[in-house]
């Protein structure tokens, strides 16, 4: 039955292929043919001469810097939500606010980053604004759910023998729980900083200023050596990010 079903399953897959080619109506032949690959030649040499004049740096500059303090103040905005939010999500006050926890994360982290740029974007307006708040709310569902698992898996004896010794909820957690915790919260907040900052140079497609905001400029108005550019700028403050998330988890997080 088993050998059967491979073959079905193949044939499938390939006649789901011949649809979808269908469907969409690709004219491949017409994107491969001499004038396709000539006029796409053209548009791609036309980004080999990157912009270096002082004015256009300085507004990459500027573009990259607030690129990198929209990623930090989101990731550092969700770290906070997350984590309060990840408290009743563990179970630490009861299954309703368990339940209704968990549903908020599942919500904040299933609508897609640029989809709460757009929202934010008719809510606060045009700028470095709404990218902040849509980077917090899409990663704080993300982180939320990270810390929440990370606090079950956590002991709960320390925290226990500080409340039995006559201590509070918030000084049972500060030192029985966070201590335990703490370095798996820096390495997933470092990590989805890694992303936010990938997804930072994005959001401006929708207004969200940053980077992302100076290529839709540049790409609408056909400006591609100012496009390649920012292009640029983006490769390497994705680069300068990792090299230093990963230098801070080898640094402070011990696995």
């Amino acid at each position: 039955m088993r050998r059967l079903g491979n073959p079905v399953l193949l044939l499938a897959i390939l006649a789901t292929i011949a649809l979808s080619f269908g469907f969409l109506e690709l004219d491949m032949g017409n994107l491969a043919s001499t004038e396709g690959l000539g006029q796409m030649g053209k548009y791609a040499s036309r980004f080999l001469s990157p912009d270096f004049s002082t004015a256009h740096l300085l507004n990459v500059g500027r573009g990259a810097l607030e690129t990198i303090a929209m990623s930090a103040m989101g990731t550092l905005l969700a770290a906070i939500l997350g984590l309060l939010l990840a408290l009743p999500a563990a179970g630490r006050y009861g299954w309703a606010l368990q339940g209704l926890s968990r549903l908020l994360l599942n919500a904040l982290r299933a609508i897609p980053e640029l989809v709460w740029a757009a929202l934010m974007v008719l809510a606060a307006g045009l700028g470095p604004n709404a990218g902040t708040l849509a980077l917090a709310l899409h990663t704080a569902g993300v982180l939320g759910r990270l810390f929440a698992e990370a606090l079950e898996n956590t002991p709960a004896e320390p925290a226990e023998a500080l409340r039995g010794a006559g201590g509070g909820r918030v000084v049972a957690f500060c030192y029985g729980t966070l201590p335990n915790v703490w370095p798996q919260i820096l390495a997933y907040s470092l990590y989805r900083w890694e992303n936010n900052i990938r997804m930072a140079s994005v959001l401006g497609f929708v207004g969200a200023g940053g980077l992302g905001q100076m290529l839709y400029m540049s790409l609408s108005l056909f400006q591609e050596a100012q496009a390649a550019t920012v292009i640029l700028a983006m490769l390497i403050l994705v680069l300068g990010v990792e090299l230093l998330s990963y230098w801070a988890r080898q640094r402070w997080v011990s696995v």
